[in-house]
């Protein structure tokens, strides 16, 4: 018996240590599976369970003009979120709330009570709106600061800028291109809750600091651009216009001083206009040149000695046949002997077509891609279009003659002014540019953009002689681009009038028509070169008539506001952002800039601001927004103030501001 129960009792601790060594097993299975093999899968569960996030959009890089001025910057906005597991009465809490956002209550109601943690219910409302918000005081209903998108000079530069989003996402221009220098690493704000559900302190996630946005300084000068948007808004309206562009460029370094769109558009209020009012035509537009790719064929034909200025060819009495297709001169006029340097300053269309047939179809084509037509000029801009040039092989004979006045070819504005600038630098040319650098917030250098030689396009004496023959074109009394004369400056240019072609009666249309003027100035030792182009004007449907005199206008407010020593070249400061000598500066010494004693972004005391450059009218304006009193001493462009721009308005509350005209 005793035998038995030894037996019985060996068997029942076997028993239980096998028991025990399955359990211990299953244990540490399950554990390795838990722990191991399903640890992320859990963790992830738990956070979802215990830890809620929100990201916190931080404020994005301010965008300068070349001198200092502010083109783009962020302002703190209140916006106002919901936690539902907070809000016991969701009916109540609309009735108080959506009025004063301006929501739909069934809305609200809807949105909070199909959401567990966290809703939006309104984005950067004004303070008024959140000062009552916040008054309220309803349980789960809470404020959240984020940066809101401010361009100070409204629709100044609108479509170089471009936009953003809601979320501070760049979507258009300047804010797309360069998102990742704008735009830092958003601020988390995590809120830990307990086993209760009980919320904890809010946690914020400091990785956005190591991670901060950076600045755009450009080469767009915002006294120029505004004064370059004046003048052509007023001549669309005019000429009972579709629209145009106008392009300022430094032809010796390729920067862009001012580049314009008309129709205009604010991008503070971009979702009113939508993308496509965003678009930035001077650089996406593709057009027939018609007279000012004259120049580039004269420049081809001299560089090859196919022709001298002084060839005379006979201009067929104004009708020239080519393969069953008549070539007429503009305007009908009945040209005989003319001389290459009266056929530019007539702009011929027989001269050059006759012209064209000299230089060759292969050459010529050659030419026509070395002043980079039909390839991208490589700005840093987002959407540029290449431009239709089909290869020369494909070109029939009138084809090529059509080519030498600027049909069949199609082109950008941000081409010519470039071709134009290669005309004017000895014959090199420059890529264009609108970005100096980019800065970190102490104003420190990350990158540095200089002036980039793409390639020689035809020697210096060649660049000189056009430059002398397109100087005819203006200065005599007899060329086409008279009205683009300014006074004691000689000025190179050329007049253009394309049709457009009407595809459903397959002819070009004698009325819808661009018109376009292109110089630069002085002739001699060029400094600014400018194009401008009208879209379908109603009125003065010619180059020399409609858009000569804006070019007019630009330079002499140009050459009238600012030094003409524009050549010092200049360099960013190692120590900020500051240029050590500006390519172009007012009359008066420009004063310090805000940033120079750091980069913070804390609020700065009200200044003086800078009316050099504006009209009177807008002038009056600006001072009416800061409730600054200005006394007006002449007339024209603002070319000098006291007190100077800068001076705490504190200090002084008024202002003498003296205009001149260009003369």
């Amino acid at each position: 018996m005793m035998r038995e129960e030894k037996k019985w009792l060996k068997f029942r601790i076997v028993t239980l240590l096998v028991f025990f060594l399955v359990l211990f097993i299953a244990l540490i299975t399950r554990a390795f599976q838990l722990q191991v093999l399903s640890g992320q899968t859990l963790k992830t569960l738990a956070t979802k369970q215990h830890v809620k996030t929100l990201q916190i959009q931080p404020e994005r890089g301010i965008i300068f003009d070349r001198n200092g001025e502010k083109l783009a910057a962020s302002v703190m906005a209140d916006s106002v979120c919901a936690d539902p597991s907070k809000i016991r009465n969701p009916q109540d809490a609309a009735d108080k709330v959506a009025p004063l956002l301006g929501l739909d209550r069934q809305t609200m109601i809807k949105k909070i009570s199909n959401t567990k943690n966290f809703c939006w219910l309104a984005r950067r409302i004004s303070p008024e709106q959140a000062r009552r918000v916040e008054d309220l005081n309803v349980e789960g209903v809470f404020l959240i600061k984020e940066p809101k998108r401010f361009y100070p000079n409204g629709e100044l530069a609108g479509h170089l800028l471009g936009f953003v989003g809601l979320d501070s996402t760049g979507l258009e221009g300047l804010e797309l291109k360069y998102e990742n220098y704008l735009k830092g690493v958003p601020e988390t704000l995590a809120w830990v809750r307990d086993a209760k559900g009980k919320k904890l302190q809010p946690q914020i996630d400091k990785a956005a600091e190591q991670a901060s946005s950076y600045h755009l300084i450009l080469t767009i000068d915002s006294r120029i651009q505004h004064l370059v948007e004046t003048q052509l808004k007023e001549a669309v309206t005019d000429k009972g216009a579709k629209g145009g562009y106008a392009i300022v460029m430094d032809p010796k370094t390729g920067e862009i001083l001012a580049l314009a769109n008309q129709p205009s558009f604010d991008p503070n209020f971009f979702t009113s206009g939508g993308p496509a009012t965003g678009k930035n035509k001077a650089i996406t537009d593709n057009y027939d040149p018609g007279s000012t790719f004259k120049p580039f064929l004269v420049a081809a034909a001299l560089e090859e000695k196919t022709v001298k200025e002084t060839d005379r060819i006979f201009c067929e009495k104004g009708n020239y046949v080519i393969a069953n297709k008549v070539i007429h001169e503009a305007q009908r006029k009945r040209h005989g002997y003319l001389t290459v340097r009266e056929i530019i300053k007539y702009s011929s269309n027989i001269g050059s077509a006759k012209i064209a047939e000299r230089v060759g179809g292969g050459k010529f084509y050659s030419y026509i891609t070395k002043f980079g037509f039909g390839s991208k000029t490589g700005i840093d801009l987002n959407g540029e279009a290449a431009g239709l040039l089909r290869p020369h092989q494909s070109w029939t004979r009138v084809d090529l003659t059509r080519i030498a006045f600027g049909q069949g070819i199609s082109i950008t504005p941000i081409q010519l002014i470039t071709a134009l600038s290669a005309l004017a630098n000895d014959g090199v040319l420059m890529k264009p540019y609108v970005i100096k650098g980019i800065v970190d917030r102490k104003g420190q250098i990350i990158k540095e953009f200089r002036p980039t030689m793409v390639r020689k396009v035809v020697s210096p004496a060649t660049a000189k002689r056009i430059a002398s023959i397109m100087t005819d074109v203006v200065g005599a009394e007899d060329g086409t681009g008279k009205r683009a004369r300014i006074e004691n400056v000689n000025v190179a240019g050329k007049t253009g009038t394309s049709q457009k072609f009407d595809f459903a009666r397959h002819v070009y249309s004698s009325e819808r028509v661009r018109t376009s003027f292109m110089g630069f100035f002085p002739s001699e030792a060029p400094q600014i070169a400018i194009i401008v182009v009208l879209d379908e004007p109603q009125r003065d449907k010619w180059g020399g008539v409609a858009s000569a005199p804006v070019f007019k206008n630009i330079g002499e407010q140009i050459l009238n506001s600012f030094k003409t020593n524009i050549r010092d070249q200049h360099q960013i400061e190692e120590k900020g952002i500051v240029p050590k000598k500006e390519i172009l500066q007012l009359v008066s010494t420009p004063p310090a800039l805000p940033w120079q004693g750091g980069m913070e972004n804390e609020p700065q005391e009200a200044m003086m601001p800078d009316f050099r450059g504006l009209t009177i009218r807008d002038a009056l304006r600006k001072a009416k927004g800061k409730s600054i009193e200005i006394k007006v001493l002449g007339n024209g462009w603002a070319v000098a103030q006291e007190p100077m721009p800068g001076v705490p308005l504190s200090t002084f509350r008024s202002c003498t501001i003296t205009f001149q005209t260009g003369q």
